[in-house]
């Protein structure tokens, strides 16, 4: 039997968002943002760690844009993140 920690909640989440064409002042419209991944705090509190569960091709080819939004705290009390 392993002395494992529960498993930490992330602190941010990671979302990307398309570029879907641009508005009449020449601006990127984005569509719809989807998660798609989060970060934790390192344990000695020295930089975080990023998982993706995928990488967008959008994302190699510059067509799109990574968001990251802080998780809630009641959030993470409640289980998890969505």
């Amino acid at each position: 039997m392993s002395n494992q920690q529960p498993k930490s909640r992330p602190s941010h989440r990671v979302s990307f968002a398309r570029i879907i064409g641009q508005d009449e002042n020449g601006n990127d419209k984005l569509g719809s943002a989807r998660e798609i991944g989060g970060v934790w705090p390192r344990q000695n509190g020295k930089g975080s760690i990023l998982r993706l569960d995928f990488i967008p091709i959008e994302l190699t080819q510059h067509q799109g844009v990574l968001f990251l939004s802080s998780v809630e705290t009641s959030e993470t009390d409640a289980g998890g993140y969505a």
